[in-house]
């Protein structure tokens, strides 16, 4: 012990100096192989929780995208159904088709065809007869499948307008049920690319429009010889039908069946339509940033080793930078967050009535009706749309339309509960819906009744309808929900149905949806 004491005094400053440098350099060297391995794992959390939040705007934008068009497509179908094909019904039926595919801008057209294929009726003005589509695959689904529900067919090269279309359709019966024609909406596919495009998906990322049999509905980047093809053979499809339930919705590295690159795909089904959606990021361009900037990091790190002795005070300075940096870039993040807050509040709102917008609507529907299934309780739903309110634009200018939208909207804002639930949406142009959980179908009834009576004691005039003033109509519907039994679009259609009873049966009353 007496002999080790002298030795530690011997050492020169220069020794420990030299010591405490090396352990200083052997730490930093260290702390940044585990920070880049960190870093790298970092890297490929974030590039899966990326991909998984494109799959999901993906695959609401299509459903929410193809619900539209459904929606249009069922309103056709009932009108033709209904009024049959005489002159009268046809004319007004294509000038009604005329009309959606100016409120939806995702629709090239609309286009009923009879049981052997040829044209009745369509939405862009053409003669008719023009085409025939006996021979296009969603005419032969309809024609072999007695189902009434939407089909999503292949993409196709429209023979009307030349452009790529997807084409959701419904089947026309007669009255015994029999096979009597095909509605269909054709979906732009440009629309989609469109959105696909806004993404920022790398050089070597990809995002795809799957159906559920293996048929690639669009990709992007955009390939037109691609589009239509099969998929059955890709890892991809492989993977994902070998999945149920819950597990479509994940991640997994797979090679493309394009070019064959290594990419991380996250899928998710569409929640109404046998389709599904995959966004697929390069791992190597991902990783290729991370090894960019470990390899700065490191040099930087090496050269702050062997200067260290030297740039202490440096250092020091340096330190403190970064920590005024640091708290920048956390002002930053934080006012970028307030921002983001906003937006998504914006998001949830109709710019025009002030009422929430469509897409507030369906989320409050869904959590609303899992409530309602999960406790029994009864939810209702009013239907609501300004009666000819195309002719008040007409008469009076959009201008105007637009003020007599904001005055109604602000007229059942102010009438409507405001209890935790409540929630009244712009549904879709004139129309406005109300949301009532806990509520039967009379007092939904009353609500609907007081709005109505409220909207004519407005005295609003309207010289284009028959009450000489603005009126309402409305569609009341209530259910309790039962699980495995009724979605929730169940409801919704109900109060629709009873709104186009209101409307056959001369507008501005109430309706009742059949129990």
């Amino acid at each position: 012990m007496t002999r080790v004491a002298p030795l530690f005094k011997r050492l020169s400053f220069s020794f420990w100096a030299t010591v405490f440098v090396s352990v200083v350099c052997l730490t930093l060297v260290g702390l940044d192989v585990w920070r880049s391995l960190y870093a790298r794992t970092e890297q490929l959390n974030e590039m899966e929780r990326q991909g998984a939040n494109l799959a999901r705007a993906m695959a609401q934008q299509a459903d929410d995208t193809i619900k539209a068009a459904d929606i249009a497509l069922i309103e056709m179908v009932e009108r033709i159904e209904t009024d049959g094909r005489g002159a009268a019904p046809l004319a007004r039926l294509q000038r009604q088709m005329r009309a959606q595919v100016d409120n939806l801008p995702q629709l090239l057209g609309l286009f009923v065809y009879d049981r052997d294929g040829r044209w009745l009726a369509n939405s862009l003005g053409l003669p008719v007869p023009a085409y025939n589509n006996a021979d296009r695959e969603y005419f032969t689904y309809h024609r072999t499948h007695p189902g009434r529900g939407a089909h999503v067919g292949r993409p196709v090269v429209s023979r009307a307008t030349g452009k790529w279309i997807m084409p959701v359709s419904r089947r026309l019966n007669r009255p015994d049920g029999s096979f009597d024609g095909v509605m269909v909406a054709a979906l732009d596919i440009d629309y989609f690319r469109r959105f696909y495009e806004s993404f920022d998906l790398g050089r070597h990322g990809a995002v795809a429009l799957l159906s559920n049999d293996g048929v690639l509905m669009l990709r992007q980047p955009f390939d037109a010889t691609r589009v239509g093809g099969g998929m059955r053979d890709s890892e991809l499809f492989r993977h994902y039908a070998s999945l149920t339930g819950a597990a479509r919705v994940g991640s997994a590295s797979l090679h493309s069946f394009h070019d064959g690159e290594l990419r991380l795909n996250s899928f998710r089904p569409l929640p109404h339509y046998p389709l599904f959606v995959t966004a697929a990021l390069s791992r190597e361009e991902m990783l290729a940033r991370w090894r960019r900037d470990t390899c700065t990091r490191s040099a930087a790190v090496l050269l702050l080793a062997v200067f260290i002795g030297f740039f202490g005070r440096r250092l020091v300075a340096q330190i403190a930078r970064r920590a005024r940096a640091e708290a920048a870039l956390r002002e930053a993040r934080d006012a970028l967050e307030s921002a983001n807050r906003t937006l998504e509040r914006q998001a949830m709102s109709d710019g025009l009535t002030g009422l929430a917008n469509r897409r507030h609507f369906d989320v409050s529907l869904s959590n609303e009706f899992s409530r309602a299934t999960r406790h029994q309780h009864r939810l209702a739903f009013i239907m609501i749309d300004v009666d000819y309110f195309k002719q008040y634009n007409d008469l009076y200018g959009h201008s105007a339309g637009d003020e007599v939208l904001r005055a109604v909207s602000r007229l059942i804002r102010a009438l409507t509960p405001k209890r935790p639930g409540d929630l009244t949406a712009r549904y879709g142009g004139e129309e406005i819906g109300i949301l009532l959980p806990n509520t039967d179908l009379h007092g939904a009834q009353v609500v609907a009744e007081r709005i109505r009576d409220a909207v004519e004691a407005l005295r609003l005039p309207h010289q284009g309808s028959p009450f000489g003033r603005v009126t309402l109509s409305a569609g009341v519907a209530a259910m309790t929900p039962q699980r495995g039994v009724h979605l929730t679009g169940t409801l919704v259609e109900a109060a629709d149905k009873a709104l186009y009873a209101a409307k056959s049966a001369g507008r501005n009353r109430v309706t009742l949806a059949a129990p």
